[in-house]
């Protein structure tokens, strides 16, 4: 600010829908799915991938997964967003078979399957009344969670979702605890500390991927305990596929930030993420002022 440096913050690059332009959300999608199969398999002993870390790119991620033997497990996924889609990739590029969440809840299967869901499937209303997606977006705190008719039938949880402070816990501590909750491994992509998803207490590292939580104990124990959930949360995933993301943020940045540059930001894309500007915060930004002020 004192030099007048135009500052722009990415997080914020969105279309004038507040939708963002640029994001690495696949990309952890992706590496949070293959972690959660790999933290599946030191779950039950039954196989063993190397650290998404050490392989080259997506292509190679999927090629160890299709490797991994995952018997008769049932796997739930939430969102349906850059997260969600990027970790259903990973499912279908396996070859697990794709069910739909009736199946799901009511059938057998004689195979790992997967059901990706959305808001609708595990929130309904607080009054009965029947709830859509835009009224759950527009007053999530009118609505209540459903999603133990899936964590009563899924032994793998892919969390993908984005969650509103406003909208209910998918599971809480006591839901944890119930005798029919069946999940044995949870991999929180979202990865919200202590909110939506109980058994995430921490962050996990790339380094020491995975936890347990203990739902009696409500605790942090290791991930291979009898009685433990296993947990893996790490909160930075893209960094474990370099390439790939890179070449991904580049290529939307190319695409939908640089012309702003030369078009007079027709579209409003840096006039919504500039933060400085003329050596002052922008309006959008004012909320840093005491920050400023005391830096």
């Amino acid at each position: 600010m004192e030099k007048s440096i135009e500052l722009y913050d990415h997080e914020v690059i969105t279309s004038a829908k507040g939708q963002r332009l640029v994001a690495f959300g696949r990309y952890a999608g992706i590496v949070g799915a293959y972690n959660g199969i790999r933290a599946w398999g030191l779950r039950k002993g039954t196989f063993e991938l190397p650290k998404a870390e050490n392989l080259k790119d997506q292509n190679e991620l999927i090629q160890k997964l299709q490797g991994a033997d995952m018997g008769t497990a049932r796997i739930v996924l939430t969102g349906k967003g850059r997260v969600g889609n990027g970790a259903r990739e990973m499912l279908v590029g396996m070859k697990m078979r794709e069910v739909t969440s009736e199946e799901f809840l009511s059938s057998t299967f004689e195979e790992a399957v997967f059901c990706q869901i959305d808001v609708m499937d595990y929130n309904a209303r607080e009054d009965g009344s029947e709830g859509s997606r835009s009224d759950f977006f527009e007053h999530p705190e009118k609505y209540k969670s459903i999603f133990s008719r899936f964590s009563h039938k899924a032994d793998l949880f892919i969390a993908g979702h984005f969650h509103n402070d406003k909208a209910p816990y998918l599971y809480t501590r006591e839901d944890a605890r119930h005798t029919d909750f069946a999940i044995e491994v949870v991999a929180d992509i979202s990865c919200d500390i202590d909110g939506p998803v109980a058994s995430t207490l921490q962050p996990s590292t790339i380094a020491d991927p995975v936890y347990g939580y203990d739902p009696v104990q409500e605790t942090v124990v290791p991930w291979d305990q009898e009685s433990a959930i296993t947990v893996m949360a790490v909160d930075n995933l893209p960094c474990e596929l370099p390439r790939d993301a890179s070449e991904g943020f580049g290529k939307a940045f190319g695409a939908e930030v640089i012309p702003a540059f030369f078009n007079g930001d027709a579209r409003g894309v840096l006039q919504r993420a500039r933060m400085t500007q003329n050596g002052q915060l922008t309006e959008g930004f004012s909320y840093l002022t005491d920050y400023v002020e005391k830096s």
